[in-house]
């Protein structure tokens, strides 16, 4: 495949860190940008140097096209991938893989009957932070893994959900904290510790509940089968979006990442592993820069016709962790405390 063929459906605030990974691409061409609003996809379209339309089903019969990007409100993503997948298209899905843990195992059907690939946009697991850490717990440097926590306290207020009509909504988003902002935390999280045993916890509206249907704050604690434990608390009703705070515990170090910083703790010493460059990019700068790695990546993988390494079943287990933890809450009433 000398020159990939690439569209993008959805013009939301992800598609330029999307739109100008393609663009840096050697093998790539961004030939057609989707969205539902075609003035918007033509302003789009217009940067790009492409073609801009309304219905995502125009890619369907292009053999022009090889790889697509859905880059929509999470409630879309399983029914578009699964038609483009049937026709033969690549696709690479922005995170969540879907809105509900029904969809993304009908998006994983899909993949399996496909010749084509599915890949999961899990761009942090791409960060160098991040791969540095897998790499200590496989290699055992440190010893057994103990335990981790993981921290994500952020800001969405009322307004961030007045800005479009399917965020805050079980049908449309299919959650709230849990599955749009901190489900790159719960992927990396699983994907340090292995296979999940079990999974206890809470989800609440402490200050959205009367904007929102979802969650904006929860806590878990994931267990592991190889005995660690995992420690999870998040919520956007802080009041700025603070860092990423990550510790991964062994027998004979911790591991520990602030600010995409990692360092690490060690017969009394502290040493600095990595520190990222200051990378600006054209979204949040909690985003990171790893959007470009990934996309790449996908690409090459397509090219090379090799499985892309995170994939449907790879992208379907953190929507299962979240799953978990939703019926658990529905399940469990918590402390039961005695009459005051």
């Amino acid at each position: 495949m000398k020159n990939i063929g690439a569209a993008i459906i959805g013009c939301g605030s992800i598609f330029p860190l999307h739109a100008g990974a393609v663009m840096e691409l050697e093998n790539a061409e961004l030939r057609i940008i989707i969205d539902t609003d075609l003035e918007k996809a033509q302003v789009a379209a217009q940067r790009y140097g492409c073609e801009a339309a309304s219905d995502y089903r125009s890619l369907l019969g292009r053999e022009d096209i090889q790889i697509v990007h859905v880059c929509t409100p999470h409630h879309e993503h399983a029914q578009m991938s699964i038609e483009l997948l049937a026709a033969g298209k690549h696709v690479l899905t922005e995170k969540p893989m879907a809105e509900n843990i029904a969809s993304a195992i009908a998006m994983l059907e899909a993949a399996r009957r496909s010749k084509a690939q599915l890949g999961i946009t899990y761009q942090n697991r791409y960060n160098t932070a991040s791969q540095m850490i897998h790499e200590y717990i496989s290699s055992g440097h440190l010893g057994k893994l103990i335990c981790m926590k993981g921290i994500v306290t952020w800001n969405r207020d009322p307004s961030y959900y007045g800005s479009a009509a399917w965020r805050g909504k079980w049908a449309t988003e299919g959650g709230g904290l849990l599955i749009n902002q901190t489900v790159h935390t719960l992927d990396l999280l699983q994907w340090f510790g292995g296979t999940v045993s079990s999974v206890k916890g809470s989800v609440t509206a402490d200050v959205l509940g009367d904007t929102i249907e979802v969650e904006d704050t929860a806590h878990a604690c994931i267990d592991f089968a190889s005995g660690a434990r995992a420690l999870f608390y998040g919520t956007t009703a802080y009041g700025t979006d603070s860092p990423i705070d990550l510790e991964i515990v062994f027998e004979h170090g911790v591991l520990h990442q602030w600010r995409d910083t990692l360092y690490l703790w060690k017969d009394g010493q502290e040493t600095k592993l990595y520190e990222p460059s200051q990378t600006q990019t054209e979204g949040k700068s909690y985003w990171g820069t790893s959007h470009g790695k990934l996309i790449a990546d996908f690409y090459e993988h397509v090219q090379e016709d090799r499985p892309f390494w995170i994939d449907a079943e790879e992208g379907i287990k953190a929507m299962q962790l979240i799953a978990d933890l939703y019926d658990y809450t529905r399940s469990h009433m918590g402390l039961r405390f005695p009459p005051a």
